[in-house]
């Protein structure tokens, strides 16, 4: 179905449900709209966010012609449903190979058990694997797996961004950088399989975490000086006091010496440093 998601066309979730692993699951939206959802639209009426698996929606994408970007799952983990799930829905991907099909995760265990259990199909070309990162730590168990895995595309979204995090060992090849100069541990060359993709977004909702600017233009120039396609996707709730015309007007917390300003996702808006990052990245095959 359509959606809002400022990096996709459409959402499409044979899959709904999910169990919270991280700080970045805290405020989870697909929970709150699983919820509002209870007993409606195959949405369970007792655990609305229980894991539920929608047979009747696996064809959705057979009927559009026109090539679109695909979140798969957007309400749910695909990585965290059974294996014979996912491999049900890789049949439905192969039969479209006009649509570019985007799965994003926060679970390394099982896109590392599929990797090396089950296998991708040998045409990849319309696959983009990504994953979720709130903080440093999360990047640094997730990202080495990722770059274990073929796909078209890989790529990082870093959203909620909840803390500072150096991308740069997984988004530049130093072999390539540094010529000879590079420290004997970094060869081989790494080129072919880095990060192709990188987006950033702060939190929104009504529990929303507000999200350091210096943390995403860390990011950005790190995008930036490795030639990565960055996007940006939001502010979420928050944004820097200076930002705001009025700021008495607007709730304020302080974070790591900013005052940021609670002013709503539509009013704080997606504008780094006076412009917007919508870069998207070419496919490697």
């Amino acid at each position: 179905m359509p959606t809002k998601i400022e990096w996709t066309d459409e959402t499409w979730n044979p899959i709904t449900g999910c169990e919270k692993i991280s700080p970045g699951c805290a405020n989870c939206y697909a929970e709150a709209m699983a919820k509002r959802l209870a007993g409606r639209f195959g949405y369970p009426a007792d655990e609305p966010f229980r894991t539920t698996f929608h047979p009747d929606r696996l064809e959705i994408p057979l009927h559009w012609r026109k090539p679109r970007r695909i979140f798969v799952c957007s309400m749910s983990d695909f990585f965290g449903a059974p294996l014979d799930w996912m491999c049900e829905i890789l049949r439905v991907i192969e039969k479209c190979p006009q649509h570019t099909f985007m799965i994003l995760t926060k679970r390394h265990g099982g896109l590392s058990m599929f990797n090396h259990v089950c296998g991708w199909p040998e045409e990849l070309d319309n696959i983009w694997i990504g994953v979720s990162v709130e903080n440093q730590a999360r990047a640094d168990e997730r990202i080495p797996v990722l770059l274990d895995t073929p796909a078209a595309v890989r790529f990082v979204s870093c959203e909620p961004l909840l803390g500072p995090i150096d991308l740069d060992p997984y988004i530049e090849c130093p072999c390539c950088t540094y010529g000879d100069t590079a420290p004997p541990r970094t060869l081989p060359c790494l080129c072919g399989e880095l990060i192709d993709w990188v987006i950033v977004g702060g939190e929104s909702g009504p529990n929303a975490r507000p999200m350091h600017p210096d943390w995403a233009r860390s990011i950005r120039d790190q995008c930036q000086a490795a030639s990565v396609p960055f996007f940006f996707k939001q502010w979420g709730e928050w944004v820097p006091c200076c930002m705001v015309e009025d700021e008495t007007q607007h709730p304020q917390k302080m974070l790591e010496g900013t005052i940021m300003s609670r002013v709503g996702k539509k009013v704080a808006g997606k504008l780094l440093d006076g412009r917007t990052w919508d870069e998207y990245p070419k496919t490697r095959r």
